[in-house]
């Protein structure tokens, strides 16, 4: 049975699908090659098949450590362009896009930055996060339009996250933004796909094929999570985001990251409990200025002039 049939065959009814006839490259993808050690998956228990997937997955952090020539260069272009006043902006579709998403979201309370600086597209929009959108992964003409939207320039890094490499609205996103000056990331399992002729800086672990044919959510998707990881955790430890490797920034939103505000004080300076707590209701719960208050024995206000004179460079203002 042809994949067309077989995908008709498993139609439910009353939906309405568009059916595409896509081009077929000259050899299979790297990400839609089978897989020889799971040719049996429909044969295997629960254990044996969790078992394969622990297994190939061990592959992934090793490919992704070839790749840190590339992810290293890639985190100090973000540093330079948010010191210039750029943004870090992910754009992906389907699962890529989500793990997009999900990197941006995490930076705002993890390291104190605002939502603006790391922002997250994906094909089809929001309703995209939770939902397959179809044919959204196909529109160049809406990579154009979502980044005009975001008002692209220059001074930003776009990173754009494909599996494929050959994800049009990720592909036409590389290039418009490529087009205005803008540093270009591709991070992607195929490193001579289209996308990686386009990019600036290219990121490619080759994880190999999948344990389940093409589903690319699984080992190609974990080493994009672990590249994203990468980036914007040393982007934002190197524009000074963390003391020692504590999250000096991280916002008080919840009763778990305002007891762990209390531990990174006392861990810091060796202070107790109560005054850690007096310090930090002092200095309007902003760790900075209650670290320095406890640190160099000054009440708020003189933690607050020295953080300013030092532009807000935490170990310069303790003289570190």
């Amino acid at each position: 049975m042809s994949c067309l049939v077989a995908e008709r065959a498993s139609m439910r009814p009353g939906h309405s699908y568009n059916l595409l006839m896509p081009t077929q490259p000259k050899e299979p993808r790297r990400s839609e090659q089978q897989n020889a050690a799971s040719k049996n998956l429909d044969r295997l228990s629960s254990l044996e098949i969790v078992t394969l997937m622990n297994r190939e997955d061990r592959k992934v952090a090793v490919a992704v450590a070839k790749e840190i020539p590339g992810i290293a260069r890639a985190a100090d272009a973000i540093v330079n362009a948010i010191r210039s006043g750029g943004r870090l902006i992910y754009i992906g579709a389907g699962s890529s896009g989500r793990i997009g998403v999900l990197d941006a979201a995490e930076c705002p309370p993890t390291f104190g930055v605002p939502p603006k600086l790391v922002q997250a597209l994906i094909a089809g929009g929001r309703r995209a996060v939770t939902s397959a959108v179809e044919g959204a992964e196909d529109s160049t003409r809406n990579a154009e339009r979502d980044l005009r939207a975001r008002k692209l320039t220059k001074r930003d890094v776009l990173v754009g996250i494909t599996a494929s490499g050959t994800t049009p609205y990720v592909v036409r996103a590389i290039e418009y933004a490529r087009g205005l000056g803008a540093t270009t990331v591709a991070i992607t399992s195929n490193r001579r796909a289209p996308v990686s002729r386009r990019a600036n800086i290219v990121i490619a672990p080759d994880v190999g094929p999948e344990v389940l044919t093409g589903s690319t959510r699984l080992k190609a998707g974990t080493s994009q999570k672990m590249v994203l990881n990468m980036l914007s955790t040393a982007a934002m430890v190197r524009l000074g985001h963390a003391y020692q490797n504590f999250m000096i920034d991280a916002l008080p939103t919840n009763k778990k990251v305002a007891g762990r505000a209390l531990r990174i004080l006392q861990a810091t300076t060796g202070k107790g409990l109560s005054v850690s707590e007096h310090a930090l209701r002092r200095a309007g719960h902003d760790m900075r200025v209650a670290l320095l208050m406890l640190k160099l024995g000054v009440d708020a206000r003189d933690a607050k002039h020295k953080l300013a004179a030092a532009k807000h460079d935490l170990r310069k203002a303790l003289g570190e």
